[in-house]
């Protein structure tokens, strides 16, 4: 993985266009990976260059001095799975945006929301009808690619390749797009109905019904279809994502694991993270087993899983919870991290900021940024503590502001 990470680094580092002076946040609880402390943080050259517990503006100084007044400050947030580029791509059913001025329109929500590097995860594969997935799943990459290269975007932007294995078109696909520069995870899934997300058929009938509008003879049809693209495709697709993406050198994660078994074949293909296990007993075995546990922030502000399925907070709670993602609402995980510091026993507040930066940082294997720390990219977001919301006050990347 070293070798693209230090591409991805190479690419995201550096100063911000408009920076001019060297920056000193002062009066900041400051968030390290282990404990909140108070003091100020210097940032050269777009590196944090240094960390200092004191408390006080310094008198004399020929940085720029932002007195944060006792707010949080805390590393850039990292998210590793959203599909909120899809929502800017289709902002309405039919309504087909225009894929740059979409990522654009994306990448200012997930700034603003404190996030400064973002995985964005495009599907390939697909199972509904004229869905717009695979027709923008090109598009939204190229589109990626030219924003950054361009420098278009206030956050860094990496791809993240959905694998639907149980989708037969998944290889032609997926040659085209893995190797390519902004790639940085592979994700395996597989939305069969009757097991992992939805091992309930009651409930997957009623969300595809509800999403879809499918009659009870067309959901029948659709059930037995997806059952037999499983049976057909899933196992050898399933080996040849895995394959490319440990070529390449991308992390991997499993998605929807239910059962110790389902974890058991994500140890065996070599993943790292495993996104939203559904269950007690399939997160419980995925931490214990070295995988990052990876779970919904909304999931944590609406209290729990929309599809039925095992609570963040309670996983929280067991110490089996590892990373949030924003997932669908960039504003959640910030929301979230707060929420899991103020209501679960025994978690600081630095142990809930970790979820969201450098936790997530070292599971994709980003060893340049995640934390408060000389040497790394001064990626921070200022924070107000207040008593009903955290308030993002101002965003950094590479020692410049971009929110």
């Amino acid at each position: 993985m070293d070798g693209l990470t230090d591409g991805i680094s190479e690419r995201g580092a550096g100063r911000t266009k408009g920076q001019e002076r060297d920056v000193i946040f002062a009066n900041a609880l400051i968030a390290l990976p282990d404990r909140m402390t108070s003091g100020r943080v210097r940032i050269e050259d777009g590196l944090i260059a240094e960390v200092t517990e004191a408390d006080g503006v310094p008198s004399s100084t020929d940085a720029e001095v932002i007195d944060c007044a006792g707010d949080v400050l805390m590393p850039g947030m990292i998210e590793l799975h959203t599909d909120n580029v899809e929502k800017h791509v289709l902002p309405r059913p039919g309504a087909h945006w225009p894929a740059l001025p979409a990522a654009i329109a994306h990448d200012a929500q997930v700034a603003s929301a404190g996030i400064t590097t973002v995985f964005d995860a495009v599907a390939v594969g697909a199972y509904e009808k004229d869905t717009m997935r695979l027709a923008m799943l090109q598009d939204v990459c190229d589109a990626l690619e030219e924003g950054t290269g361009h420098g278009l975007f206030k956050s860094e932007h990496i791809v993240h390749l959905r694998c639907e294995v149980g989708f037969g078109g998944l290889e032609p696909l997926l040659d085209p797009l893995i190797g390519k520069p902004r790639v940085g995870l592979v994700s395996i899934m597989d939305h069969t109905p009757g097991q992992r997300q939805f091992t309930d058929l009651a409930t997957y009938r009623r969300y595809y019904t509800q999403k879809h509008g499918y009659s009870d003879e067309e959901m029948d049809q659709y059930i037995a279809d997806r059952l037999e693209d499983q049976t057909r495709y899933s196992a050898k697709n399933r080996a040849y994502a895995v394959a490319l993406a440990h070529k390449y050198g991308y992390a991997i994660a499993s998605h929807d694991d239910a059962t110790p078994d389902h974890v058991a074949e994500a140890v065996r293909d070599g993943m790292t993270i495993a996104e939203f296990p559904t269950t007690t007993d399939a997160a419980k075995a995925s931490h214990e087993s070295g995988l990052s546990v990876l779970m919904g922030a909304p999931n944590v502000v609406r209290g729990g899983s929309h599809s039925g399925n095992v609570a963040a907070r309670e996983l929280a709670e067991n110490g089996h919870l590892d990373i949030l993602s924003s997932d669908y609402a960039p504003a959640a995980l910030i929301h979230a991290a707060f929420m899991l510091a103020d209501q679960v026993a025994g978690m600081g507040l630095a142990d809930a900021i970790a979820m969201v930066t450098c936790n997530p940082a070292r599971a994709a294997g980003l060893n340049d940024r995640g934390e408060i720390a000389p040497g790394l990219r001064g990626d921070l977001v200022r924070v107000e503590d207040h008593e009903h919301h955290p308030l993002i006050r101002s965003v950094w990347r590479g020692g410049g502001r971009v929110a």
